[in-house]
């Protein structure tokens, strides 16, 4: 039995598009794995988004089944109002053409912003031009009206460079009028951290908490405690937790979190999958 989305398709299209004219704070909406929606103003920005099967199929009948657990929330040809939508790094539960090319299709005038040092292939896996891509590094930014987006460094499972010194894992802190949300993409903790994302003060920070287990040889991220502690350290006003319930092998309880979060005193809000949360 898939895990049931508290809303999907048709009832998750109108939630979304019956508040696209409110001008008071912001919505988020958790669309599974790392997938958020970020509506502000009437626009909207979309981060890392997988709304597909694609790895289930490619890693079929090998040793390491990509099985889903979790239902789908909504087609990515249904998301006809996206502005910005941004890709992490290069693995597919965060740039997968099955969902970005539908996105690009219905969403003409979309921005899509990744890291730089990937440029050269997403523009293979997307088939589009390099020009189309608005890449960032750390320590840098770019404007999109609303939004700006700033780059921060990720360890997954190191901050890894290019041979130009361009990172190939990052984060990114979205500011939009006087409200700012921090993406971790996929990341363990790094030295620095702190340091880094507090200056911040984050409105909301989106953490993942599957863990980084060998045995699952896939790269790792933080686990449940790790992510509850981050997020009171760099004072979070409030922390969404990620990165789970859609694979069978790379998974965690949010419970878990929960108990953690409530040990550090670290808010937070646990979303169902297609869930909205509002910040005014």
């Amino acid at each position: 039995m898939l895990i049931q989305a508290f809303q999907k398709y048709k009832e998750l299209l109108n939630d979304i598009k019956s508040s696209i004219h409110q001008t008071e704070g912001f919505r988020v909406w958790w669309l599974g794995q790392s997938g958020f929606l970020i509506q502000y103003l009437g626009k909207h920005l979309l981060f890392d988004p997988y709304l597909s099967d694609s790895l289930t199929k490619k890693y079929a009948n090998t040793d390491k089944p990509h099985t889903r657990i979790s239902e789908l929330v909504i087609d990515p040809s249904e998301l006809d109002m996206i502005d910005v939508v941004t890709s992490s790094h290069n693995h597919t539960d965060h740039l997968d053409a099955e969902t970005l090319l539908p996105i690009f299709e219905k969403n003409p005038t979309i921005t899509m912003v990744i890291p730089e040092a990937n440029r050269k292939f997403v523009a293979e896996r997307l088939k589009c031009d390099k020009d189309f891509l608005v890449c960032l590094n750390d320590n840098e930014h770019i404007e999109i009206y609303p939004f700006k987006l700033y780059g921060v460094p990720a360890a997954h499972n190191t901050l890894e460079r290019d041979e130009n010194g361009k990172l190939k894992y990052m984060g990114f802190v979205a500011e939009f009028g006087q409200y700012k949300v921090y993406h971790s993409g996929d990341t363990l903790r790094y030295d620095g951290m702190v340091d880094i994302l507090k200056p911040y003060n984050v409105d909301i920070a989106f953490l993942p908490i599957n863990g980084n287990k060998p045995e699952r040889k896939v790269a790792g991220n933080l686990n449940f405690e790790e992510a509850a502690r981050l997020g009171k350290e760099i004072e979070a006003k409030l922390v969404i937790p990620h990165h789970y319930h859609l694979f069978e092998f790379n998974t965690e309880d949010p419970e878990n979190f929960i108990v953690k979060a409530d040990d550090y005193g670290t808010p937070y809000r646990v979303l169902r999958l297609g869930e909205r949360i509002e910040i005014i």
